[in-house]
């Protein structure tokens, strides 16, 4: 069994969890839609997650679709301590202080065990506690504590996570589980390693230094601090998430959609994949069908011209993971049918930067839109001429052929892209011929069809992407010999 390619260009992150753990599921959401998948380090063991590759790579090889796995490290989180009975209540106007003291705390102090901070903290900054439920404000810091008014009260309780927006906050952007988390993703074979809380491009510089070359570093931008660095931060990074989770703890609600809009916007000039995620279809957790404001909220990353959109919840702990992904498929097809999508997606301009690879690209997805082509064919070594191309947001599919499987694997977050491992070509003729009979095999063009097929001369060379070339499908290529 084959999976044909999407009806679509853009891809679905599904996270996997406890609803979505075994194999018959994990196949029922590829089938449905999932092109990659999100394997959560915050929760479980590694040997539940060693399981979950397993079943993946064993999908892989029965549907004959390269399968792009990302691995979510949890990072740094900043926690209070704990207190007597479990939690206090706390009033708008009082003051409270949070020590370094392991006394259990009270309505008037607990421990902050993060020393860091209180060097960090300044008079006026905010911290919010359990997702902003809890708001204070620095009066005074110092190296035993910190002082503060609260600005907004409730019950705090043991060990509930801490957000600072304020300050770029001084701690190792992986902590020693991290570290162990990712040399375990390694070790799996991933194909992304997400990065989470990353504050500046150092914390990217920091990952890619222990991963090398054996997988790509995502980012995801979820602190405030971040976005003040956002271009250097992309401009190191090999992808980059939208995570609006605590993005929109440590921002106003209202300042969630630009935030969105201009990481889209700058990983979309820099030509590296960006991933929009956290509450996409959060209804669907509990109930079969989402609410008209989610698929909006879906169909506006979609427009946008995001490379994937994610599911979160909805696929790894929900009552409706295949139906979840089933519906973001219908979303995506829906609004790329759109006849004003094209138009949309090219709002974010995309000029061409002065190398070979940059023009042609640009040639052939200027080709494909004035010409009746049915699809793009690239060859490809290291994947950067499929990057390139799906730069473009050309409005044809694009086919994309290369010799390794780990290519083949991460180009699974690449908008528009259907990757397929095959064995190397050595000279333009056969090139031509496998490049038609690839698009023949794979459903994306039939007898008759123009196809444009890009590669580098002289072949098996990373970066010389050079030829591009128009052919007409005869439709009886499959018959003839492929040697």
């Amino acid at each position: 069994m084959m999976l044909k390619p999407r009806a679509r260009k853009v891809k679905i992150l599904a996270t996997l969890g406890p609803a979505s753990s075994d194999p018959e599921t994990i196949k029922a959401l590829m089938e449905a839609g999932a092109d990659a998948f999100r394997i959560n380090m915050s929760h479980g063991s590694q040997a539940e997650k060693a399981a979950l590759v397993e079943a993946i790579r064993a999908l892989e090889k029965t549907l004959h679709r390269p399968t792009t796995i990302l691995f979510d490290l949890q990072g740094p989180k900043l926690r209070v301590g704990k207190f007597k009975g479990g939690s206090a209540m706390l009033e708008k106007g009082q003051a409270f202080i949070l020590d370094r003291s392991k006394e259990l705390g009270d309505t008037s102090r607990v421990e902050l065990p993060h020393s860091e901070l209180f060097a960090a903290v300044e008079e006026g900054a905010r911290l919010l506690v359990d997702d902003g439920k809890i708001r204070l404000k620095v009066r005074k810091a110092s190296d035993d504590g910190i002082e503060t008014v609260v600005e907004v009260g409730g019950k705090i309780s043991n060990a509930k996570g801490v957000n600072v927006p304020d300050v770029v906050i001084p701690i190792p952007a992986l902590t020693a589980k991290d570290k162990s988390d990712l040399a375990f993703a390694l070790e799996q074979g991933a194909d992304y390693i997400a990065m989470s809380f990353v504050q500046r491009p150092e914390d990217v510089i920091e990952g890619k230094k222990l991963i090398g070359d054996r997988a790509g570093l995502l980012a995801k931008i979820e602190k405030p601090r971040a976005l003040d660095r956002l271009d250097q931060i992309i401009e190191v990074a090999d992808a980059v998430m939208v995570a609006r989770g605590d993005l929109g703890v440590e921002l106003p609600p209202e300042g969630v959609p630009p935030a969105q809009n201009r990481i889209v916007a700058a990983a979309r000039l820099a030509g590296k994949p960006v991933v929009v995620a956290t509450q996409m279809l959060e209804s669907m957790i509990v109930s079969p069908t989402p609410t008209r404001a989610e698929v909006s909220d879906v169909a506006n990353a979609i427009y946008e011209g995001a490379d994937a959109v994610m599911l979160s919840a909805e696929s790894a702990a929900g009552q409706y993971p295949v139906e979840a992904v089933r519906m973001m498929d219908k979303i995506g097809r829906s609004v790329e049918a759109d006849p004003v999508y094209s138009a949309r997606v090219h709002f974010t301009e995309t000029p061409a930067e002065a190398t070979t690879a940059d023009a042609l690209a640009h040639s052939a997805a200027q080709i494909a839109r004035n010409l009746s082509v049915k699809a793009l064919a690239c060859y490809t070594t290291s994947g950067s001429t499929a990057r390139r191309i799906a730069r473009e947001r050309a409005p044809v599919p694009t086919l994309v052929m290369t010799a390794s499987m780990k290519v083949a694997r991460r180009l699974g977050l690449q908008w528009g892209v259907h990757a397929v491992h095959t064995r190397d070509v050595g000279n333009f003729e056969e090139m031509v011929g496998k490049a038609k009979r690839m698009v023949l095999r794979h459903h994306l063009a039939e007898a008759g069809d123009r196809v444009l097929i890009m590669a580098g001369v002289p072949f098996k060379t990373s970066g010389t992407t050079n030829v591009i070339h128009l052919v007409k499908i005869a439709g009886d290529e499959l018959d003839q010999p492929s040697g």
